[in-house]
């Protein structure tokens, strides 16, 4: 018998109870939870193709292909008062398989993902760039859903979001807050990014910065006194700047550098590592603000290497306390490992530097 939709929903409700981050669900075999990174099978009936498309049903999904057909479905369901989950549907080896990333249904503050307070800062009512960066599964858009948050609570601004598809469901505090899912509210994110410069918008977030033709129109928004945050999948800030350039034909570029020197606010990238024991996990940032410095190394005037440098030499006085300044990712480490919160072994292994790192901790 074909999975039901209470049996869909208690899967649900107990990959939330295990803290789990995602579900995945492959054709003839048992789901398994990604619970702190690993992949753990749960003890449950092996899934047939008459369990997925009921789920199809369940996750309205109405146009199944046939074997001849490519088949991917993206899109978002929630269980009243358990979670939301965004979910990727696909075929494998002649297959189904889905992908269920599980949202949390409340919004998360900048305290409660442990992040610095300060990182507030960059909500101030400001034209340009705000990028969140990191691999899948890093924690941007909860981090974003944060700083969202916060102009929210604490400002009275219009902010636009263009997403695919929603994830934080937000409702308007301070600010009016005009959520648009692609294929739902607009065809796509050029469509709805464009419009949205017509529906005197305060701050706009962009799910992600995936074409030459999206960065361009977050830049003019940004030229025109829009506040712009968004998401790029690099690993940290000179890698984030270098894919943005190096994205456009060669004859473009240098104009794209002289534009992003000057609408850059700041780029963080992120990384989740794990705590003493395993049963939590931290986020490690690094932030680039933007400053005389970087907009040398954006202008080609200096090697982008040289970006590295500036964020540590910020770093050196960071504290969560006052101005927001650049951290580096073994800065923000070593702030965890300093406040005994992870190994030295998780560190070593997280660090871009490990070697540099070891011999600071050995002189301690």
């Amino acid at each position: 018998m074909a999975i039901s939709e209470k049996n869909f929903q208690t899967l649900l409700k107990v990959a939330v109870e295990n803290k789990a981050s995602d579900i995945h669900l492959r054709e003839g075999e048992s789901p398994a939870f990604r619970i702190r990174g690993d992949l753990t099978p749960i003890k449950s009936g092996v899934l047939s193709k008459e369990d997925f498309l009921s789920i199809f049903k369940l996750l309205n999904i109405k146009k199944i292909p046939d074997d001849k057909i490519p088949f991917e479905r993206d899109g978002s369901y929630e269980v009243s008062g358990v979670c939301r989950v965004r979910h990727n549907s696909f075929r494998f080896s002649g297959k189904f398989g889905i992908i269920l990333r599980i949202i949390q249904l409340e919004i998360p503050s900048i305290e409660s993902l442990g992040l610095p307070v300060n990182l507030s800062d960059l909500t101030k009512p400001k034209a340009g760039i705000t990028l969140v960066t990191g691999p899948t599964g890093s924690g941007k858009s909860s981090t974003l859903t944060s700083l969202i948050n916060y102009i929210n609570e604490n400002q009275k601004r219009h902010i636009i979001s263009i997403e695919d598809p929603i994830e934080f469901i937000h409702q308007s505090q301070k600010s009016k807050i005009s959520q648009r899912e692609i294929g739902l509210d607009t065809e796509t994110f050029k469509s709805g990014l464009r419009a949205s410069l017509r529906q005197d918008p305060d701050v706009i977030l962009i799910g992600e910065m995936r074409d030459t033709e999206t960065i361009e129109i977050a830049l003019k928004a940004s030229e025109t006194g829009h506040h712009i945050f968004s998401t790029l999948h690099t690993s940290n800030a000179a890698s984030t700047i270098n894919r943005i350039i190096s994205m456009f034909p060669p004859e473009e570029q240098q104009n794209i550098r002289l534009r992003l020197a000057d609408s850059l606010n700041a780029v963080i990238g992120q990384k989740l590592v794990p705590s003493f024991n395993g049963k939590k996990i931290y986020p490690i940032q690094e932030i680039m603000i933007n400053g005389p410095g970087i907009k040398e190394c954006i202008l080609g005037k200096e090697d982008l290497s040289r970006i590295n440098q500036i964020i540590y030499e910020g770093g050196k006085s960071f504290s969560s306390k006052t101005k927001l300044s650049s951290i580096s990712f073994d800065q923000s480490l070593m702030r965890l490992y300093n406040a005994s919160k992870i190994s030295k072994e998780t560190i070593l292994q997280f660090s871009e530097n490990p070697d540099d790192l070891e011999k600071s901790i050995m002189f301690e």
